[in-house]
């Protein structure tokens, strides 16, 4: 088994994923000179819809979920685990320049998100309590294919809904198991707490999960602003702390990011390497991922979502995980030892005390429980796309729970590869569909700017752009007739 795990680990490093990340960039190098630099020069724009509120009613007559609600759920998916040991592993084995390479990406990726949220919010589809919709459905409505939406929506229902949850829960019963030892508890006499543990995950992600994705977006809504303060409030204690050494990491992040040692030593490419993959797994633009959750809000058009949805990518990225970078690197460590959250945990202890390491077990268990929602809600959305029977939806349900259990207690290193491989052909997937409808996302952009230059709050209908097919949520409103007295 330990072989099988290496040798896909091996193809995913070596071969698949360098193709997935040039893959990316050039699409995403590509929507920035269509577009105008979108993610660039309407950052205004992104804090303006991002506060924007829910148009009165849904689908069937019940409030429809915000702008804001439906960015929470994807950064609940987002900001997870990724961003303590994706970022803390990154810095490990690519060394501090990792962090510039991680950044200049992000920015870069805004363009794709954009491109894939306003689509979603473009083709989404009336449901029960609101929308739905996500790269499956601009698969079918944009481009006519519904077996590429089949092979989408089977993957990411895998990918997110059953193996990326099982590793979430399990990094919540490590991390607590973990906790407890350090409080003096025998945890090694105690094999029955990750059980516990599980059972306790169940019951928590059951209450939310069936109750639809308006209870997801609400308790997404309280914990993804909760567990960003918390950390932010970790991450400026440790920064005041050690406010002499800001200059010199700084230095040392740009120096290693394009320092003529490292590129004679071919240490640049494994700082490219390392902080763009690590940047893709944590703000997961481009992947197809968020914009199940972004075609959940009702906004007034389609591109508000958007660019709220490019800004998740700057807030993950650009706030969260350098946050974890200057964390770990104002406590000088050592490089290639530590993988992980161990490495983010140590550098707090170091810097803050061991208080910090039980308040990062608080904050881990945030990121890791919201991300088990959002994981789960892109898996509802792909259910729904492959069939609407109300009884695989409930299977589904369970047997998220299930995976959710089974994480928890066992090791998960083989199927975590494997996701690796399946992320990856799912971002291929969504990039091959992205790319001939990105000048559909460039007209409904036209008309935006157009709006906002008169003075307007944009509005959109699809007979706002001509040639427009099977969009069935964006209809002119009736006229009304005229009727006479006589």
């Amino acid at each position: 088994m330990q072989q099988l795990a290496d040798a896909i680990g091996a193809f995913n490093d070596d071969l698949f994923w360098p193709l997935v990340i040039l893959a990316l960039a050039l699409s995403s190098l590509y929507f920035s000179v269509r577009l105008g630099l979108v993610q660039f020069r309407l950052i205004p724009d992104m804090f303006r819809a991002l506060g924007g509120s829910a148009s009165p009613a849904g689908a069937d007559g019940s409030r429809s979920i915000s702008s804001f609600q439906a960015f929470c759920v994807s950064a609940a998916a987002r900001v997870g685990t990724g961003n303590v040991a994706g970022v803390a592993t990154a810095i490990s084995v690519g060394g501090p320049g990792a962090v510039v390479w991680m950044w200049i990406m992000a920015l870069l990726v805004g363009a794709a998100s954009f491109v894939e949220s306003t689509l979603a919010q473009l083709y989404k589809v009336p449901y029960r309590d609101g929308y739905r919709g996500g790269p499956a459905y601009y698969m079918l409505h944009g481009l006519g294919r519904r077996w590429m939406g089949v092979v989408f929506a089977i993957t990411i229902t895998v990918t997110f809904g059953f193996v990326f949850n099982a590793v979430q829960s399990n990094t919540i019963s490590t991390t607590l198991v973990g906790s407890a030892a350090e409080f003096g508890a025998d945890t090694d006499g105690m094999t029955w707490l990750p059980a516990v543990i599980g059972l306790g995950l169940v019951v928590l992600t059951g209450a939310v999960i069936f109750g639809g994705i308006q209870r997801i977006a609400r308790v997404a809504q309280a914990l993804v602003p909760l567990m960003a303060l918390l950390y932010l409030i970790l991450g400026v204690a440790v920064v005041a702390l050690n406010i002499d050494k800001v200059p010199g990491v700084l230095a040392l992040i740009f120096s290693h990011a394009f320092g003529l040692r490292e590129i004679a030593a071919a240490g640049l490419g494994t700082a490219i390497i390392q902080g763009v993959r690590r940047g893709m797994f944590s703000n997961e633009a481009g992947l197809g991922s968020a914009p199940n959750a972004g075609a959940t809000a009702s906004v007034s058009h389609p591109v508000k979502q958007g660019l709220v949805q490019t800004f998740g990518v700057y807030f993950d990225t650009v706030i969260v995980c350098s946050i974890t970078a200057f964390i770990i690197l104002v406590s000088n460590p050592t490089y290639g030892e530590d993988l992980g959250a161990t490495m983010t945990q140590d550098a707090l202890g170091a810097s803050l005390g061991g208080w910090a390491v039980h308040a990062l077990t608080v904050i881990i268990f945030l990121l890791a429980f919201t991300s088990v929602l959002g994981n789960y809600y892109y898996g509802e959305s792909n259910i729904g796309f492959l069939n609407s029977s109300e009884r695989l939806l409930t299977a589904y349900k369970w047997v998220f729970l299930v995976a959710t259990f089974l994480g928890s207690i066992g090791s998960i290193q083989l199927v975590w590869t494997l996701a690796d491989t399946t992320m990856g052909f799912m971002a291929l997937v969504n990039l091959a569909a992205i790319v001939p409808l990105a000048g559909i996302a460039g007209k409904l952009l036209k008309d935006y700017t157009d709006q906002r230059r008169q003075g307007l709050d944009p509005v959109f209908t699809s007979d706002r752009v001509p040639g427009l097919r099977n969009v069935q949520c964006w209809a002119p409103e009736p006229v009304p007739s005229k009727t006479s007295d006589a």
